[in-house]
């Protein structure tokens, strides 16, 4: 826990709450870095089951703190690159926590802040959230986000908001597939808790290992050697002890050990 993340962890839910409301929970250099370690400790935590990342106050995430940027204008290139790796490796820890991220969006997901949008598993968001990626606006491209909204949303639909840098509502990140649902605003808490409930029925080790998957299918061609990959995996899977726990639960019609 620091002055600008908290983590509260309530039985297997681990919540991660961007503390810096009065900026919009604005990224400085030091959240980063809290951030990614954050997501690199819940991710290897037995006791946590899902994670939960949500902001304080009227906005998710409003991008990069100014102050910062700005004072990157000052800095030579190894520093520079430096700042960089920060934030490449901060996405990326959330990206392979091993356990499901849920973020709960509401006003702006601006930026790094829509960015952690497109790494976190599932989404939603209240039905007054904005995203953008500003960036070309500020003169420099969004490429550290790209790889991850591309993943998200294709890279024809990315052309439009990374070339214009227009804001989109609610509705629209949901068609493009940047987020799962769409809510009102009081409403918001209790679609998270359904996405978190329905994550805890999973089993821990196969989540792990679906998110691993999904890596790897992104990251290789359709064919034979995937195909063999795939069938390996799938033999390791039905030989561990959650497949027979959960095989086991669901012919004597009772909850497996997780649930």
């Amino acid at each position: 826990m620091t002055d600008t993340i908290h983590v509260k962890i309530s039985g297997a839910i681990a919540t991660v709450m961007l503390c810096r409301p009065e900026l919009h929970n604005a990224l400085d250099e030091q959240m980063v870095g809290n951030l990614a370690q954050t997501f690199q400790k819940l991710s290897v935590a037995e006791a946590v089951r899902v994670v939960v990342i949500e902001g304080q106050g009227p906005s998710f995430c409003a991008g990069g703190d100014i102050g910062w940027t700005r004072a990157m204008l000052d800095q030579d290139a190894e520093e520079v690159s430096r700042s960089a790796m920060q934030m490449a490796v901060m996405l990326d820890a959330i990206d392979r926590c091993a356990k499901p991220v849920v973020a709960k969006v509401q006003g702006a997901a601006l930026g790094m802040g829509a960015g952690i949008v497109s790494v976190s598993d599932m989404v939603v968001a209240a039905d007054e959230a904005s995203f953008s990626l500003p960036e070309v606006r500020a003169g420099f491209s969004p490429t550290l986000i790209m790889p991850h909204i591309a993943a998200a949303i294709g890279t024809r639909a990315m052309r439009r908001y990374v070339l214009s840098g227009e804001r989109f509502d609610a509705r629209e990140a949901l068609r493009l597939g940047l987020i799962h649902a769409v809510v009102a605003a009081d409403k918001l808490d209790a679609a998270r808790d359904l996405m978190v409930d329905a994550c805890l029925k999973g089993a821990p080790k196969a989540q792990a290992a679906a998110k691993d998957m999904l890596r790897v299918v992104d990251d290789s061609p359709a064919g034979p050697d995937l195909m063999r990959y795939t069938v390996a995996q799938f033999v390791d899977a039905r030989a561990g002890a959650e497949c027979r726990e959960g095989v086991t639960a669901l012919t004597e019609k009772r909850k497996p050990s997780w649930s």
